[in-house]
């Protein structure tokens, strides 16, 4: 059957074969190894962390103390996406995520760029959380021996300054690089060695941050909220523009919502475990986020968070004056930022799956060990990219990036649940949905990622447009002929 361009376009998979793939019998499969506990620690482990660790630096300065709304901006934000994901994952519970929901819903070509999107929003969540890592291990290395590790071997090649950017022939910010390929590692093993291990650090990651509160909250000032807002001339962005921007920076942290929905195919009764799941990890995150953004900015000044590295361990060695706090939280956050990284190059790893499979980009990503049923020859390709961008590149590059991606997935997450319910009508089955309706929600969740997207650069927009090209250009010189749909409709 020959169909128009438009058609192929827009031709979905129905929804039972996206769910079916995750029950067949074939070798190629992945394996059923989680329950909803260590499922649940993947979200918290691939959200707390990245905007608590590193984004308060990049925060503070553009909202002032109000970057305490800019966090509840995007957890209001990730909520009403949350329950959108939690239908759609109940619907269809398959690897991809917003990928497989956008292939079911509304077309191949929406599906494809919307990968390109997810695969910007982890691999450089991925970088950006490796390189800040770096900086909790050398202040950690400073702390328990004094011995920092080498400039040369700690400094990215290409760095971000306010007169533009800078070049640093030599330099490699070498232990972003050890610890992609520490993950790397794990991962190969299998989903379930890697699943314990991230529960057990995100325990770590969260009595660590716990151990922050407690002591800044002993350090806390309540004229450090004043004024709240920056103002019009001051060297952020003045009032709500201000909340606004930081929130858009920040937004990229709840990226956890979504790499529980990419291991649907991987999960034990999914059709419960990952709503659930989700629902349980914004609930965590959020309660942790407004703990220490509260007890951040009330320990210490707002103007003193700009350009600081491994802010949270220096905030505790001036409150208490001594340098043991200072290094319980950064042997803390080296141990959970690993657990981050982990598991968005988990979530990366599955994307490309999900994609292979469907024909759309080359069968070497679809490859799983017949042992470890983990996708090992797509791990390390995943691995070796983003290495080499957390090694060469300063993260203030990246966390924007990250945010346009999710805000990008969301929206189309959020489009697919009127189109879901549309399609299935009267025969819609039992199990979570949206409430108040189809509309409600999902336009509400629209309406704020587009309301965050405002607040992201023109630089960020350029970038964002010159990948998206890429992904046109890939999908219509290989996706498109290459397609399973495709080959089946010959």
């Amino acid at each position: 059957m020959n169909l128009t361009l438009g058609q192929k376009l827009t031709r979905t998979k129905p929804t039972e074969r996206v769910a079916e793939q995750g029950h067949a019998p074939a070798a190629g499969r992945l394996g059923r190894s989680m329950g909803l506990f260590p499922l649940t620690m993947i979200g918290v482990g691939a959200t707390i962390g990245t905007g608590i660790f590193f984004t308060m630096v990049e925060a503070v300065p553009k909202a002032g103390p109000s970057v305490i709304l800019s966090f509840m901006l995007a957890a209001i934000t990730a909520g009403l996406t949350a329950l959108c994901y939690a239908e759609l994952s109940f619907r269809i519970p398959a690897a991809g995520s917003s990928y497989s929901f956008a292939y079911a819903t509304v077309g191949e070509f929406a599906a494809f760029i919307m990968a390109f999107c997810l695969l910007l929003e982890y691999g450089l969540a991925a970088s950006a959380t490796a390189i800040g890592w770096s900086d909790y291990l050398n202040n950690f290395l400073t702390n328990a021996v004094g011995w920092q590790i080498p400039e040369a071997l700690r400094t990215p090649m290409v760095v971000s300054t306010p007169n533009g950017v800078q070049f640093n022939p030599g330099h490699v910010n070498l232990p972003p690089i050890l610890l992609v390929l520490l993950c790397g590692a794990l991962l190969i093993r299998g989903t379930r060695e890697s699943a314990a291990t991230n529960a057990v650090m995100v325990l770590i990651k969260l009595a660590i941050l716990v151990f922050f509160v407690v002591i800044a909250f002993s350090g806390f000032d309540i004229d450090n909220f004043h004024p709240f807002f920056n103002g019009a001339t001051s060297h952020g962005a003045g009032g709500m523009v201000g909340v606004t921007a930081a929130a858009a920076t920040v937004f990229f942290s709840f990226i956890g919502l979504d790499t529980v929905a990419t291991a649907g195919e991987e999960v034990r009764d999914p059709t419960r475990n990952v709503p659930v799941a989700i629902l349980s990890a914004l609930v965590i995150v959020t309660v942790f986020y407004m703990l220490v953004a509260v007890a951040a900015v009330g320990a210490q000044p707002a103007h003193m968070f700009e350009g600081q590295q491994a802010g949270l361990s220096v905030i505790l060695q001036n409150v208490t004056g001594k340098s043991w706090p200072a290094l319980v939280l950064s042997a803390g956050a080296v141990i959970s930022v690993f657990s981050v990284t982990l598991v968005t190059i988990y979530g990366q790893t599955r994307i490309l799956y999900a994609i292979s499979r469907d024909g759309l980009i080359p069968k070497a990503f679809q490859k799983v060990h017949p042992r470890t049923l983990a996708p090992v020859g797509n791990t390390v390709i995943v691995c070796i990219a983003v290495g080499i961008v957390a090694g060469l590149v300063d993260s203030t590059f990246l966390w924007d990036m990250v945010s346009m991606g999710t805000l990008t997935a969301f929206i189309v997450v959020s489009i697919a649940v009127p189109v879901l319910r549309a399609k299935e009508g009267v025969s819609l089955t039992k199990g979570f949905r949206v409430p108040f309706g189809p509309y409600l929600v999902p336009g509400m969740s629209i309406a704020a990622c587009l309301y965050l997207m405002y607040g992201l650069s023109m630089t960020t927009y350029r970038v964002f447009a010159v990948w998206m090209t890429v992904a046109v250009l890939t999908y219509f010189i290989y996706g498109i002929r290459n397609s399973r749909l495709n080959k089946a409709a010959a």
